[in-house]
């Protein structure tokens, strides 16, 4: 993978800092048309140092933008395709018993890559994808009782089909919270669509794409997002969201804390993506539902069918600040 930047050369200037998020969001935009919001999302979502699901319908360009993403920011990139006979060691790796030393040898799995993609990750067993869990919260794998560490940065960019499609296994919500984010694709608009029709090839496009950081300017630009100011009363208006959703008739099980410290870090980078000077209210609503949508549960007796719709309701029954 190419790197474009070394630690001697890295921006650190506002305006070079901005460069290179702009440059960014362009080079995504060639590959994913018509996608702009999504775009800024994703790339919110690894400032803050999340993890991504990416959630639609087959051949709406879920592994496109996992692929472009590691590409564009300077990434080691490594693709796991999840199905119903993947183990645990596929994922993290294996102790192999060399002759000619005598000893046990560890070969690493591809989770060991700075960006992962976890190709259609409910297609695989509960017991393949919770070797994931420990490397997405922790940064690190237990294999034969020793424990090793990941790269850094590390994220785990997983799509996944929706659930009422044949041969998958829902996640549970214990892995769900560890994505910060989900978002969905979408269909193009026709603008876009008839330029994917009669254009270059989208994968071809891909391969010529050159990066426009690295992971030591990535590191960088996170540290700079965790200095984004949050006032008091955008605390106070997130406490607000946070409480309904545990309140709501239409609600069975609200945002936890951990929900809440996630909303925070998302709107923080999104403000940074969007060059904004702090967090505003809405960066919070821009956030909201790819950062909640998968963390609540709704009620059965709800009349929102979607957890876009649901969302949607409880910023609309919070009052802004």
């Amino acid at each position: 993978m190419q790197r474009s930047t070394t630690l001697e050369s890295l921006p650190t200037g506002r305006s070079a800092q901005r460069e290179v998020i702009e440059r960014a969001r362009q080079a995504l935009g060639t590959i994913i048309l018509g996608k702009d919001e999504q775009i800024s999302l994703a790339i919110a979502c690894l400032l803050a140092r999340g993890h991504l699901l990416i959630e639609d319908l087959p051949g709406l360009g879920k592994t496109m933008l996992a692929q472009a993403l590691a590409r564009v920011l300077g990434l080691s990139f490594r693709r796991i395709q999840f199905t119903s006979d993947l183990l645990p060691a596929d994922i993290i790796g294996v102790s192999v018993f060399r002759q000619e030393s005598g000893e046990f040898e560890f070969q690493p799995g591809p989770v060991f890559s700075q960006l992962i993609l976890a190709d259609e990750v409910n297609r695989a067993t509960p017991k393949a994808q919770s070797a994931l869990l420990e490397a997405m919260e922790e940064q690190q794998v237990s294999v034969d009782g020793s424990t090793r560490e990941l790269p850094t940065p590390f994220f785990v960019v997983a799509t996944q089909n929706p659930g009422d499609q044949i041969g998958t296994f829902p996640l549970p919500e214990s892995q769900l919270d560890r994505f910060l984010m989900r978002v969905e694709i979408g269909y193009p608009n026709e603008e876009s669509e008839r330029e994917l029709i009669a254009g270059e090839d989208r994968r071809s496009m891909l391969r010529e794409i050159e990066a426009v950081t690295g992971p030591e300017m990535l590191i960088a630009l996170q540290e700079v997002v965790r200095e984004v100011p949050v006032k008091d009363a955008l605390i106070s208006y997130v406490q607000a969201l946070v409480r309904h959703t545990r309140e709501s008739a239409d609600i069975d099980i609200g945002l936890s804390p951990r929900g809440a410290q996630a909303l925070v870090a998302a709107a923080r980078a999104y403000a940074y993506v969007e060059n904004h000077s702090g967090v505003y209210p809405d960066d919070v609503q821009a956030v909201f539902a790819s950062v909640a949508g998968h963390r609540l549960k709704p009620a059965g007796s709800t009349r929102f069918r979607s957890p876009a719709e649901l969302c949607q309701h409880v910023l609309d029954s919070v009052a802004i600040p």
